[in-house]
């Protein structure tokens, strides 16, 4: 192939080739400073638009240097000669990248689609964000599956063949593969039944994150201390999950003090620990008011709440960790000790559960 390009080339035909790329590049860089000259106007769409102009303009360019390189020299033979045939179909390289530049123009045709031409229609007819990425996920994967069964056709594949062999193959890794199929078809409830939806919160165990992305086999969740987790679709299905959203974000923390300590002094320090706090900090919550209760009590240690409502989970932790280390100031100057760490209460309070 690389022999048949060259075969005949000459100084003239690199020329020209440079010059066309050129002119294409530069082309690209003035509609780029134009996208971004316009952009700038309040007048006009979203970014998201013109981000999605500047990708479309980058797409664009990327094939007209293919079909450039392609077409630029003088023996194009090698391009059409059949590679192979296939149900009376002559497969040659130019068909084959023809079958795959179709595959990514789907692709990024219904993304435009999803993102520019659906987007307001869910809008307009006040369909939520959750279901209207439901729809949007059937919508990618059913045009993608069609746009596949085509471009497999045009080369001569035969999907029914290839059917059979995917039926054989299951029966045998049907077993190894069942937890991957599983993910799936939860995935798939996930998208129908919206039990969680993109942009929510959810508590999982003691970590609280938001919904970032829900895909067939696992969902995306963004912690503010664990950072991103991939979980599998099965998890949601099979276990509970607490739904945060909308709800009050509390920052807890409990406190453990010494028997023989007044109780109301106890509560006035983290009185004014909690507003040492509230001072010093943002994204803490006007209404309602912090909270201290006393919650429980042992042989030797009392037991002490205290909540403050803040804005969102990623200011959750923050706001803890400053209390704490409020809390733990107060009781040095006042001279308030905590509870010592007892193996032997804790191994017998599992015990009693």
């Amino acid at each position: 192939m690389i022999n048949d390009i060259l075969k005949n080339l000459s100084i003239l035909n690199v020329f020209w080739f440079v010059i066309d790329l050129s002119l294409i590049l530069l082309g690209n860089r003035l509609l780029h400073w134009t996208v971004n000259f316009i952009s700038k106007k309040k007048t006009y769409p979203s970014k998201n638009f013109f981000n999605s102009i500047v990708s479309l303009l980058n797409w664009i360019t990327i094939y007209a240097v293919i079909f450039l390189f392609l077409f630029s020299f003088p023996n194009r033979k090698w391009m059409f000669r059949p590679l192979y045939s296939q149900g009376g179909i002559d497969v040659s390289f130019f068909l084959i990248l023809i079958v795959i530049m179709s595959i990514l123009f789907a692709h990024k045709l219904i993304k435009l689609l999803t993102t520019h031409v659906l987007k307001p229609v869910y809008k307009h007819y006040n369909i939520n964000n959750g279901l209207g990425y439901t729809f949007n996920k059937i919508i990618y994967y059913t045009l993608m599956i069609i746009a596949l069964g085509i471009s497999f056709k045009s080369v001569g594949i035969d999907l029914t063949g290839l059917g059979t062999i995917f039926s054989v193959l299951g029966i045998g890794i049907g077993f190894g593969m069942r937890n991957i199929a599983g993910n799936f078809v939860c995935g798939i409830i996930i998208l129908f039944e919206r039990p969680i939806e993109v942009g929510e919160v959810i508590q999982l165990n003691e970590g609280i994150g938001r919904v970032e992305n829900i895909r067939l086999r696992s969902t995306i969740i963004r912690t503010a201390k664990e950072g991103t987790l991939i979980i599998p679709n099965q998890y949601f299905i099979e276990h509970i999950i607490k739904n945060r959203t909308g709800s009050e974000m509390i920052a807890e923390v409990t406190v453990s003090v010494e028997s023989g300590v007044s109780t109301e002094k106890v509560d006035k320090v983290l009185h004014e620990a909690v507003s040492k706090v509230k001072g010093k900090s943002e994204g803490i919550l006007n209404e309602p008011n912090p909270t201290i209760r006393f919650v429980n009590f042992r042989n030797r240690t009392m037991d002490f709440l205290v909540e403050i409502p803040v804005i969102n989970f990623e200011i959750k932790e923050q706001i803890e960790s400053k209390l704490r280390h409020s809390i733990v100031q107060s009781f040095t100057e006042e001279g308030i000790h905590l509870a010592p760490y007892e193996f032997s209460q804790v191994l017998l309070n599992k015990l009693e559960k």
